[in-house]
């Protein structure tokens, strides 16, 4: 594009002096719209087969504008500098002032009836459709590297907890996949907010409607929408998809950061329950012995990012009157960057989850904590006719009286246990066994072994089935 053509605005004809340059500069948008490119190509291209069909082209006219259009895409991904240097004011001018270059007086045939309103809105919804189907396509790269996980680990035990406080025995694929059905609704997510984007605004016009005969369903299909919007008014400054995605980033990366904060804590001396695989982690500039776990914590601390996006967003629509604001060219840089941010945490998630070594040693020694069993304990009670309120006083008590003479439930002997009550019987020990523990929950969504296996294959069913619908 020369000097010159980046001086002739799409908007100048009313006005005797053109802006000053310290404000070109703060209303461009080219300097992060032009991710809007391969877009922006595929709207003209459409617009341009429309307004030919409803005659305010010819045909031949139409097929040199498409075919200008080509050639211009072709060079914007061949010639870096081409883009860097332009001084356009966003990318709808960038690709009118080089189809105008290219083709004269015909190349400006190509607006009529539209808006940047409606094309930018047209435009934004398809990014919007596009990053959500990347997104999905690496939670399901995530979601792969948990089941594989979780498989490879089926009969290794661990301490659950609550408050950080250890509970009752699980199975490491148990934990594995409670992250991985936060994750699989996270793919829900997206896919909603995408179905939110799949609506057309093109023909919408400024605000009231395009005025030429176009089929406004031929354009919408033909540019991948299911659909039109209902009303060009409000076509034109919805940005509910938008937010609508950025709540999905947002909740995708709050589970990513609590997957990151298990990692951490697991990865630290007192849990050590994971060895942490080198590719993904850093050292020490002064202390040599130094193993950090420096991806997941980067991808605890830019879960901060994609929260402020969505509240910009927010923040910007809230005191917008109806119709098309300025204020809107705020919708895209946080969405882009938030995007951006989630894809290579998920990404990055996936990698150094897939590469993790679990320490089976560690996690089987702490899940044989006798705390951990105390509920067992109290069924045990429960099954002797016992009530449970009552059973869960006994058993608190028994505990306060081990903890007192220095030993675990497991080592009090039958007749001190009788002292507190006279059901204890001597088939207690089954009853207190790490495997018997697991094995008692074996309701669908328990930790038992066979409740983990189905649930582990109904995971994989359900993860197929989203790669199909990718």
């Amino acid at each position: 594009m020369s000097d010159a053509a980046s001086q002739r605005k799409m908007w100048g004809g009313r006005f005797d002096r053109g802006p000053d340059a310290s404000f070109y500069e703060f209303e461009r948008s080219w300097q992060f719209d032009r991710r809007l490119l391969p877009q922006e190509f595929a709207l003209d291209r459409a617009w341009a087969r429309a307004i030919a069909r409803s005659g305010i082209l010819t045909n031949e006219e139409g097929e040199q504008i498409v075919a200008a259009l080509d050639a211009l895409e072709a060079r914007s991904t061949s010639d870096a500098a081409w883009l860097n240097d332009s001084k356009a004011e966003d990318v709808h001018h960038f690709v009118e002032t080089a189809l105008i270059e290219k083709l004269g007086a015909l190349g400006a045939k190509l607006h009529t009836g539209r808006s940047r309103n409606d094309m930018v809105a047209t435009e934004f919804r398809m990014y919007a459709k596009d990053a959500a189907r990347e997104t999905r396509r690496a939670i399901a790269s995530l979601e792969h590297a948990i089941a594989a996980q979780a498989e490879r680990n089926l009969k290794v035990p661990m301490p659950g907890t609550t408050h950080m406080q250890h509970a009752q025995p699980l199975l490491l694929s148990h934990w594995l996949l409670a992250h991985g059905e936060a994750f699989h609704r996270d793919a829900e997510r997206v896919a909603a907010a995408s179905v939110s984007a799949d609506v057309c605004p093109l023909g919408s016009g400024a605000l009231s409607g395009c005025a030429f005969p176009l089929d406004r369903k031929s354009l919408a299909h033909e540019l991948g929408f299911s659909t039109i919007s209902c009303n060009s008014l409000d076509a034109v400054s919805d940005r509910d998809f938008a937010l609508e995605y950025l709540f999905a980033l947002s909740t995708l990366a709050m589970h990513l950061s609590r997957l990151a904060e298990d990692f951490v804590l697991f990865a630290s001396p007192e849990f050590g329950f994971v060895e942490l695989p080198d590719e993904f982690s850093t050292g020490s500039s002064l202390m040599p012995q130094k193993k950090n776990p420096d991806g997941w914590e980067l991808i605890r601390g830019k879960t901060g990012r994609i929260y402020g996006a969505l509240l910009a967003l927010f923040t910007t629509m809230k005191g917008l009157p109806s119709s098309y604001q300025r204020d809107l060219q705020e919708d895209k840089e946080n969405l882009f960057q938030a995007h951006d941010q989630a894809l290579a945490m998920v990404r990055i998630a996936a990698a150094a989850l897939a590469a993790t070594r679990f320490r089976e040693d560690r996690l089987r020694e702490a899940a044989q904590d006798p705390a951990l069993v105390a509920t067992e304990v109290a069924d045990y009670l429960v099954t002797f006719g016992v009530p449970f309120r009552e059973a869960h006083e006994i058993v608190g008590k028994v505990l306060r009286a081990a903890e007192l003479e220095g030993k675990s439930i497991r080592e009090m002997p039958i007749e001190r246990l009788k002292e507190f009550s006279p059901v204890f019987d001597r088939n207690l020990g089954t009853a207190l066994t790490l495997e018997s523990a697991l094995a008692r929950r074996s309701l669908p969504g328990g930790t038992a072994p066979g409740a983990v296996q189905s649930a582990l294959q109904e995971f994989k069913r359900r993860l197929a089935k989203l790669e199909a619908d990718l």
